[in-house]
């Protein structure tokens, strides 16, 4: 839903807060900026202005080893008409309890409050996100609607909902953006911009992972394969069972993961469900066991030998170190 004035054709300028936190990507910034400072070129005046605003007002680290400047913390949002949270790794730790109370208490301030890639998890800690549709990167959903189940989780590229919009990740946050710019200046402002960068508008509602899977030259099927695979880490299915369900041969679809690929139908989804379970062993507390059946293994012991085989170090000792 675009419930909201945000979204209607405006020449006044709009003015965007990017809190930004650490270990979020440059990626995840430059996404959300740089079409804004782009549609300003193309247009000639400043329709949309942006400050960024850090945890303790300094400069933020980010994932590439920069530092991202800041103009202060996050009271130095206020007047911003929209805020939005670009968060990448760790948000229980670079988000702590008192960030989260002062975002809880600013949102009255602020037309549109949005988050990018974790950024959502952000929001819903501070209970901004309550009784709304909303997406989350797409490693993270799961956890996401079991611990909030207030929130309607949905796996989309990102989602509208009155005053809240919430971003799978940095893909995404240009395919808003460029939704932004279209409904404030047009439909032909929003083509130059994405033309621009040599890219074109995915709508919000496509899901993340099969929007992912639409590569050039990609077989259609093996897309299809894949994205059954990646829909059922943790209760996967037999390469006959896929093969089928696409409307392929085992043959035929082994030789075509090998083209696409480069592997077998097989070792596609084992990899698929490891760095899954590698996700989950750095990102979040679970118990192993849990890891293991969310990822398709039987048993922690089996999770543990095909971890090592593949990465050269136990479950446990990943997660220590």
């Amino acid at each position: 839903m675009t419930e909201n004035a945000i979204f209607g054709p405006a020449r006044n300028p709009l003015t965007i807060a990017l809190l930004v936190l650490a270990e979020a990507s440059i990626l995840q910034v430059a996404s959300t900026l740089d079409p804004l400072r782009n549609a300003n070129r193309q247009l000639g005046y400043e329709a949309f202005r942006w400050r960024v605003v850090s945890r303790d007002g300094g400069p933020v680290p980010l994932t590439c080893g920069l530092s991202l400047p800041s103009s202060g913390p996050l009271r130095a949002a206020a007047g911003a008409d929209a805020l939005f949270i670009v968060a990448g790794f760790h948000q229980d730790a670079v988000a702590p309890p008192a960030l989260i109370r002062d975002l809880h208490r600013m949102a009255v301030r602020f037309a549109l409050i949005g988050g990018v890639d974790s950024g959502p998890w952000i929001m819903a800690r501070a209970g901004l996100l309550d009784g709304y549709r909303a997406t989350v990167h797409w490693e993270d959903l799961e956890d996401m609607a079991a611990r909030h189940p207030a929130i309607e989780v949905v796996p989309d590229r990102y989602v509208i909902d009155r005053g809240r919009v919430t971003i799978g990740g940095a893909g995404p946050a240009a395919d808003f953006m460029l939704h932004l710019i279209r409904c404030r200046h047009g439909a032909p402002l929003a083509r130059q911009v994405a033309m621009s960068f040599q890219t074109i508008q995915t709508p919000g509602a496509v899901p993340q992972i099969a929007s992912s899977l639409r590569e050039p030259g990609l077989d259609p099927r093996v897309a299809a394969a894949a994205a059954r695979m990646e829909a059922r880490i943790d209760a996967p299915e037999t390469a006959a069972s896929t093969a089928r369900a696409v409307g392929l041969s085992p043959r035929q679809m082994e030789k075509l993961f090998r083209t696409d690929f480069g592997t077998t139908p097989g070792a596609y989804a084992l990899n698929l469900r490891l760095q899954a379970a590698r996700r989950l062993l750095t990102d979040t507390r679970h118990p192993l066991v849990e890891v293991a059946l969310r990822t398709g293994f039987t048993s922690p012991a089996t999770l543990s030998r095909a971890f090592r085989n593949a990465f050269g170090i136990s479950p446990g000792s990943l997660r220590r170190g």
